[in-house]
């Protein structure tokens, strides 16, 4: 093609991926990266419609290329993702100067289909869901994967859950594994690029039926040599099984985390929300991990003002952040997503009670952060290190295993390696340390 590209990405990890797996389908294809929006020839949107936020970004990212696309006529703008699997035609009719309407299924065709749109003067919408999803065994390139020495990997996506507040089901389609074959294949291929921490995708990994169990898959990658770190999202307390929880306490690459969405404290509320856990079983889970792995930590998604939520009901969610003590809470106020169960429910919590719950929540949190933090001062972690650091000279940072920022004297040469840090200061939201003698 000889053509310039310019990703746009919005949203989850699994998105960043997906946007270093189509830089290099369109590399092979002789398309150049471009970071210069006015040089690009090809302009892909890659979105999010999980939260209200990333959506409306992806519109008003949209509408502002449409005076660009007046100037240069000859540019093809693309949109992949979730918003083009849950708007379809109806994005064309809305953004008529979009020519690619590309679903979340259909990504491995992105080179082909950007091709067609470069010769056919009518937009093509192709959001078909398929029983295969070819492009999760789509391997992306090194040159593409930042750092080099951290790699995220699809193991399976989709989602049978269909909690009444969600639209994964509905953008991502039902739960697809990979073969475990060829995620332990492309493992090995990474490992042999130097990587040293490798990140499972999926909607659910619980739920993977890839040839054997997630644990299964889990001791697998475990024994390839040159993977020192495990890390994977997301699962859903529902399917957190006995043999996971005995890998945290078997594994030695396994890190000392795990992301275990709440939502909510209340079980009115969750099973309104479809959840299909109790209060009381999230807590017995966590004290079952900790037992497993005494130094792990907990990040956790919860949102604000479902319908239906009391005061009452929000302060069992206050509960469960008081017992738990996560490190990091993604917290949301509740927005109702087109075509799912809750959407027909009255959305009766005003926005100015979300707000004011969101507030109180996230100012708990951040105290609670800070309290973990400083219960790490004095002790020596193991810290991979990601990059120089820009705002201090001389200071590089990186993630100790329980996924906390360290910031800590160093150079270049440390990037990539595991070193050994003893913490010197708790920060808000990172620590700072010094290499251990």
């Amino acid at each position: 093609m000889g053509s310039h590209v310019k990703i746009f990405t919005y949203g989850c990890q699994m998105n960043d991926l997906d946007t270093q797996k189509m830089f290099s389908e369109l590399a092979r294809g002789g398309m150049v990266r471009t970071e210069d929006t006015r040089e690009a020839d090809v302009i892909i949107i890659n979105t999010c419609s999980v939260r209200q936020k990333a959506y409306e970004k992806t519109l008003s990212n949209l509408g502002r290329l449409s005076s660009l696309k007046k100037r240069n006529p000859g540019l093809i703008i693309v949109v992949a993702g979730c918003v083009a699997q849950q708007e379809g035609a109806a994005l064309v009719e809305r953004m008529p100067h979009v020519d690619l309407v590309i679903g979340t299924h259909q990504l491995h065709r992105i080179r082909e289909l950007i091709e067609k749109a470069s010769r056919e003067p009518a937009p093509i919408v192709v959001t078909d869901f398929s029983d295969a999803i070819p492009f999760m065994d789509l391997i992306p390139d090194g040159d593409f994967v930042t750092p080099g020495h951290r790699a995220s990997i699809n193991i399976m996506q989709g989602c049978n859950n269909f909690c009444s507040y969600c639209i994964v089901p509905y953008v991502r389609g039902r739960e697809l594994s990979r073969d475990a074959s060829r995620i332990i294949e492309e493992v090995q291929i990474h490992a042999s690029r130097g990587v040293k921490e490798v990140f499972l995708l999926g909607q659910n990994v619980n739920s993977f039926d890839g040839g054997m169990s997630f644990p299964g898959l889990l001791r697998e990658i475990d024994a390839i040599e040159g993977i020192e770190r495990i890390r994977f999202t997301t699962s859903h307390p529902k399917d957190v099984s006995e043999e996971l929880i005995a890998c945290f306490g078997s594994l030695k690459t396994l890190c000392s985390h795990l992301h275990l969405p709440f939502q909510a404290g209340s079980n009115r509320v969750l099973k309104a929300m479809n959840r299909h856990y109790t209060k009381e079983r999230y807590l017995d889970l966590i004290e079952r991990l900790r037992q497993a792995r005494p130094d792990i930590a907990f990040s956790a998604d919860v949102m604000v003002g479902f319908p239906g939520e009391t005061h009452e009901d929000f302060l069992q969610t206050l509960d469960i952040m008081e017992r738990v003590r996560f490190d990091v809470l993604y917290s949301f106020r509740y927005s109702t997503r087109p075509g799912t169960r809750a959407a027909s429910r009255l959305d009766d919590v005003p926005f100015e009670e979300k707000s004011e719950r969101l507030y109180e929540l996230q100012r708990r949190q951040k105290e609670i952060t800070l309290e973990n933090n400083r219960m790490r001062v004095g002790t020596c972690l193991d810290v991979l290190v990601d990059s120089v650091g820009t705002r201090c000279p001389g200071q590089v940072r990186g993630r100790s295993t329980h996924n906390t920022v360290v910031n800590l004297p160093g150079d270049e040469s440390l990037v990539g390696t595991i070193v050994q840090v003893l913490v010197t200061r708790a920060n808000a939201n990172s620590l700072t340390g010094e290499l251990a003698s």
